[in-house]
């Protein structure tokens, strides 16, 4: 078969090249759409407050926890969306041996039952990447439970990239998991370690208790993130997965109701990488609809890319870029109703946002910030509650960084 491209000249080629770019460089971007507006900066004249994580119950509850880090220690804090005002900071945990990574952040979620669960991670051993995965509960919001190990391999191996979801009365978690890497030094760790990173998910109830453990995929990219989210059919985990040839395209696996789907594509970009480009995916449910945002370079052209699903993941029928030409990626998504969702990416030192529909209508990009692009800003967050749409990023354009909130009225 010949292609249209085989066919045509090469001026024509450089012609439609240039009309796209050029029309891509030409789509208007709302830089102060109506409504938005800058809510709170959260700053210590001492320590630097950084790695936000935002997030919105089922019940409609929205919450923000951050890392206060001084030279010695670290407060990990949270606060509460109160009508439509952040409540004073709660403490949840502090340690002097923690592991502070600006891509591996601690998270909180909230039970069916409205007890409160939150991760961080604390150092296993002398080992740059030794660390473990702690996890803490409260039935109050206020006092918090001793925290236990989430993993049960006791190795001095890296354990994190965690994301969790509400599954009925229970919580599933996912992270990843290197028990099978060995003692692998810090270069082996990025460069071919002895082992390779697993995918693994447990299920925990409310008071703490393991239910069930799973090894979900046994090679997968070692520093992206990996995301959660409850559909119709049940939960559905999406992560870089990694082939023997060094492709880390998106895997998807899903719950089948008695077991774990084998792990399958989400699209295939085949992005060939020696290393981890530490720039996770995320997913978001509604029903079962599912829409999956993601960061490729394959062929050296990065993009941030759309998928959506209406069958609970099982297939993909629509994938959309969403990017103006220049994104580093770090994305976000989340749902504004069962037709449209929005999506936040960076591009050229800003955060940017955009709605896309179901059927992969995009809106036009909305400029929330301006940000820096070095690892010292994060990812930037997103949670959608009722008609508003709420932002938090790491400003680090100062000696301490400090957290701002926005927030997007719709």
């Amino acid at each position: 078969m010949i292609h249209l491209f085989e066919i045509l000249r090469p001026f024509s080629i450089i012609t439609l090249l240039w009309m796209f770019f050029f029309s891509c460089s030409e789509k208007t971007v709302e830089s102060i759409p109506k409504g938005i507006e800058s809510v709170k900066v959260l700053e210590s004249e001492d320590d630097h407050l950084e790695e936000p994580f935002l997030f919105t119950s089922n019940t409609g509850q929205t919450y923000l926890s951050w890392i206060e880090k001084s030279a010695d220690r670290n407060l990990f804090k949270y606060a509460a969306l109160i009508e439509n005002n952040w409540s004073d900071p709660i403490l949840i945990a502090e340690g002097s041996n923690w592991f502070v990574n600006w891509a591996d952040y601690p998270q909180m979620a909230s039970f069916e039952d409205g007890t409160l669960v939150a991760f961080f991670l604390e150092k296993s051993g002398p080992g740059t990447f030794a660390y473990d995965i702690k996890v803490t509960l409260s039935s109050n919001g206020i006092d918090w439970s001793d925290p236990i190990v989430l993993h049960d391999d006791k190795t001095q191996t890296e354990h994190g990239f965690v994301s969790m979801a509400a599954w009925g009365e229970n919580m599933l978690i996912s992270w990843l998991d290197g028990r099978n890497t060995g003692n692998s030094t810090d270069d082996e760790h990025h460069h071919g370690h002895q082992g390779q990173m697993t995918l693994r998910a447990s299920l925990l109830d409310s008071k703490g208790n393991k239910l069930d453990e799973w090894e979900l995929d046994e090679r997968v990219c070692d520093c992206c993130q990996t995301s959660v989210s409850m559909s119709a059919n049940g939960p559905v985990i999406v992560f870089r997965d990694r082939s023997e040839t060094e492709i880390r395209d998106l895997g998807i696996i899903r719950w089948l109701g008695d077991k774990w789907s084998e792990t399958n594509p989400v699209y295939m970009d085949l992005w060939q990488i020696a290393a981890c480009p530490v720039n996770g995916p995320r997913v978001a449910a509604w029903e079962n609809q599912v829409v999956v945002a993601w960061y490729t370079a394959a062929k050296d052209s990065p993009e941030v890319k759309v998928a959506i699903s209406t069958d609970s993941g099982e297939s993909f029928v629509q994938t959309t870029r969403v990017d103006l030409g220049k994104t580093i990626g770090r994305v976000d998504i989340d749902w504004i109703n069962e037709d449209l969702s929005m999506i936040t990416w960076m591009e050229e030192g800003k955060i940017m946002a955009r709605t896309i529909t179901i059927d992969g209508k995009l809106g036009q990009p909305i400029l929330i910030a301006e940000t820096s692009e070095k690892r010292s800003s994060g990812f930037p967050q997103m949670s959608v509650n009722g008609d508003q749409v709420w932002f938090a990023w790491t400003d680090d354009s100062a000696e301490r960084k400090k957290i701002r909130i926005s927030k997007l009225t719709l």
